[in-house]
């Protein structure tokens, strides 16, 4: 069956203005992001706030002939929720529109995964450290239950803290491969520097490039990594933080 992807994305980024508008490829990188959504033949849902500012992603939804859904600005987790209501979901799996290189074959491992028994599959550590190659696969089930333990419009950013607070939660977190502990590379998109870097590889490779080109090339110039890994330790921070604070 087609795997259903909720890319999440919002205009509202303080570090990198506008990041998911900001030239790549033939377009933008939300267009690059659902158009290797598609690409990949999985179901693309633009999942975005429901803010005045996020008019003009719902435009893109449009243009680009895929679906989309729009809902709470801060509560990432009840708008995911009232999209599966909406559309009918048992299950999907998250695409962040800050994440433009994501492989298309870890989604499937991942979604495979979540069907043998799990409620939750999270991204391999590698992925999670700012690597960006896969997001999380999630049941409807367990998002019914974690709306259900927290105030309604709570800020659900950093959501596995929301997800695991089922006591009897059925997670694992993806292993990463052999490949993975050979290559340094920060391919999210947070600050400027991680444009630049993003780019690059897009200019190198070109529209069309698979993970697995985009890995061979940082394998190929290992020092790659440098142009933005020095941003890692601030984003990895702030990611900290904002989990002690819901603690």
């Amino acid at each position: 069956m087609t795997i259903p992807c909720l890319i999440t994305v919002r205009t509202g980024s303080t570090r990198l203005y506008n990041k998911c508008l900001l030239p790549f490829g033939k377009g933008n990188v939300l267009e690059h992001v659902i158009n290797r959504t598609k690409e990949a033949g999985f179901r693309a849902i633009v999942c975005t706030s429901d803010q005045r500012s996020d008019n003009i992603i719902e435009s893109i939804a449009t243009d680009q002939k895929v679906e989309f859904f729009r809902g709470n600005e801060s509560d990432k987790l009840r708008r995911w929720r009232d999209c599966c209501r909406v559309f009918g979901l048992d299950k999907f799996h998250t695409i962040d529109a800050d994440d433009p290189f994501f492989s298309a074959s870890m989604v499937e491992y991942s979604m495979e995964t979540l069907d043998s028994g799990y409620d939750l599959i999270e991204p391999t550590t590698y992925s999670n450290d700012g690597n960006a190659s896969v997001g999380y696969s999630i049941t409807r089930d367990l998002l019914e239950y974690a709306c259900a333990s927290y105030v309604d419009g709570s800020d659900t950013e950093m959501i596995l803290p929301f997800l695991m607070a089922k006591k009897d939660v059925r997670s694992t977190i993806l292993p990463d491969s052999e490949q993975c502990s050979r290559i340094k590379a920060r391919l999210t998109l947070d600050y400027e520097e991680d444009y630049w870097l993003l780019k690059s590889v897009l200019n190198i490779l070109g529209t069309q490039s698979g993970r697995a080109m985009v890995d061979e090339l940082f394998e190929r110039n290992p020092d790659l990594y440098l142009v933005n890994w020095f941003r890692n330790t601030e984003w990895k921070a702030r990611q900290l933080n904002k989990i002690k604070t819901i603690a």
